[in-house]
């Protein structure tokens, strides 16, 4: 079995059909998702599919794509459900500098204070990086915190060899699929198994195998993870067994999912 380690199950893209998408990620040998938040305004949406769905598993956090529609009081609310929920991750967290108009200062403030935050719950973060990998690798030296996953990784191989050393595993993907992607499949190839884990991001980063135009879905998992296998030129039974392994080590609560 194999976990999916970044999907955003509650999207509109998905709406009333959650229940047969992971009914089919199961049935096609997913065993667990996790579902991040983006904003305070789908907190609730990601609780509550994640009652729902047992073997979904939910993560709190202010995506920094949205840190500009936030309030003040965000915050606060994302440490109430801290407190009363039991999450996996805050999540998804981080920094993108890649569209320019997004104000840095404030990303970087939203990114910090939940990274105290991860701290006081000691709680792994699911981190969203857009070039900006060593500002964020800088922020993670200031603030230690347990780790957790560099969600769809694609940095170079010594971003990489420090994010492992801080205690981080790198999300690999649908971006790993694209013959195109030599750097990226290189690094699927090279780095340690045990630092990786699987993700489809959902409904985005589609793999090319999917047909142009349709929606990431985590039934496509296994799929991806045989590409990993056989960039490495392992079996899929060993890319499976390692990488949930990687998975349930980084996430410990995901034990208690499923």
């Amino acid at each position: 079995m194999i976990i999916d380690t970044h999907c955003h199950l509650d999207a509109a893209e998905f709406d009333g059909m959650q229940t047969a998408l992971v009914r089919n990620a199961q049935e096609a040998g997913v065993s667990c998702i996790v579902v991040p938040s983006v904003a305070r305004t789908n907190f609730d949406s990601v609780r509550l599919l994640c009652e729902h769905i047992p073997c979904c598993a939910p993560a709190y956090g202010i995506h920094p794509m949205y840190v500009d529609e936030a309030m003040p009081d965000d915050l606060a609310v994302l440490r109430e459900f801290l407190t009363q929920q039991r999450p996996v991750a805050i999540g998804e967290i981080g920094l993108d500098f890649f569209i320019q108009h997004y104000d840095r200062a404030r990303q970087e403030h939203f990114f910090i204070e939940q990274l105290k935050l991860a701290r006081e719950f000691d709680l792994p973060v699911l981190l969203h990086i857009r070039r900006a990998q060593d500002i964020v690798l800088k922020h993670l030296r200031q603030h230690k915190i347990r780790g957790g996953i560099a969600h769809a990784f694609n940095g170079s191989r010594q971003q990489a060899d420090e994010f492992i050393r801080l205690g981080f595993k790198l999300g690999f993907g649908g971006a790993m699929t694209y013959a195109r992607a030599t750097k990226l499949r290189e690094l699927a190839a090279t780095l340690p198994l045990e630092s990786i884990v699987l993700e489809t991001d959902a409904p985005d980063m589609p793999p090319d195998f999917l047909e142009r135009g349709l929606p990431n879905e985590p039934q496509y998992l296994p799929r991806i993870a045989q590409t990993l296998a056989e960039l490495r030129g392992v079996t899929l039974e060993e890319v499976a067994r390692v990488t949930t392994a990687n998975a349930l080590s980084v996430l410990p609560a995901l034990r208690r999912s499923g």
